[in-house]
């Protein structure tokens, strides 16, 4: 007699491994196709099991301004506390990035490139930060050394730091000394820093290299100014690696390339229609997802609940 193997269900699984399996799937299905197969899959994607680690970087770099606000705060919100990892490129202004630190007592990995929030936002704020171990202010042109300086005061776990700029920020300028000395004096434990096309003088590299005895590696390609002896760098640092300032290939000109998005009202979208909990508002979501190929042109879906009331109301036909 043959044995009986028992199957159990998907919707029967726990709401933890079923927000480990959506981590798989893309942030578009998670959010349209997944809360609308049953009740206890709709659960978990509208909890926090399923973002605890958002990464939607690829995303935000292509999104409209006011969209990627709406995300966010409805992400975080849904993380309830237990945000560990936060991907993002380009918010738009300080209320957002305060938000996000009001909902980082969990948060370790924080990376949010070629972001316009100030100083002043970053000192209110920084406080917030104390669990960070990785972070990424790349590319953000309205912080500098105060905010730097606020980071190492309250971030004392921070152990990889990515402050690289645009070669063309450096262009024509004079020498600015002042963050790598932030760095140098406030964030002993780091291990990684990426400093790349950085207006620095090698005294001020060398104060980095006082200041922070645990670096692993160094990351200085473009950064002109800096004249390291290489004989003495490895006597005196031997597990350090230094990568510049010779520039040996294009540094991150892919990144810089697909950052240039169209936010006019001619760009195609592929509208879908999603329920987003408290940010239930069908017009904010059109044309949330970008279809570069067009190869959804003809396509509609539709996601139905219920008994079939509200498709009723929307004018859709009745589902099957």
């Amino acid at each position: 007699m043959e044995e009986q193997i028992e199957f159990r269900h998907w919707d029967e699984l726990i709401p933890d491994a079923l927000g480990l399996i959506f981590s798989n799937l893309s942030l578009q299905e998670v959010l349209t196709v997944i809360p609308s197969v049953c009740k206890s899959w709709r659960k978990a994607v509208t909890g926090p099991y399923c973002w605890q680690e958002v990464d939607i970087e690829e995303w935000s770099s292509r999104c409209q301004p006011h969209h990627l606000d709406r995300m966010l705060r409805m992400l975080i919100t849904r993380s309830s506390g237990s945000l560990r990892k936060l991907c993002v490129s380009g918010l738009h202004n300080d209320s957002i990035f305060s938000f996000i630190t009001e909902n980082a007592g969990s948060l370790q990995t924080l990376r949010v490139r070629r972001s316009e929030m100030s100083d002043s936002v970053i000192e209110r704020t920084a406080g917030r930060l104390s669990t960070i171990t990785f972070l990424d202010l790349s590319y953000c042109g309205k912080i500098g050394a105060r905010a730097l300086e606020a980071i190492g005061r309250h971030c004392k776990l921070l152990v990889t730091l990515c402050r690289n700029m645009h070669p063309l920020d450096a262009a024509g300028k004079l020498l600015q000394d002042d963050e790598a000395n932030a760095i140098a004096t406030t964030m002993p434990r780091l291990k990684r820093l990426e400093m790349a096309y950085h207006l620095i003088s090698t005294g001020s590299v060398m104060n980095i290299l006082a200041g922070c005895p645990q670096l692993e590696l160094l990351d200085l390609r473009g950064c002109w100014d800096v004249k390291l002896d290489s004989q003495l760098m490895k006597e005196k640092f031997p597990k350090l690696k230094v990568l510049g300032p010779f520039v040996m290939d294009y540094y991150e000109m892919d990144d810089w390339d697909d950052d240039c998005s169209d936010y006019s009202d001619n760009s195609e979208y592929l509208a879908w229609e999603f329920e987003m909990g408290d940010y239930d508002d069908y017009d904010i979501y059109d044309g949330m997802w970008h279809d570069d190929e067009g190869r959804f042109e003809e396509l509609e879906l539709r996601f139905y609940e219920g008994n079939g009331e509200e498709a009723g109301i929307l004018g859709w036909p009745q589902s099957p």
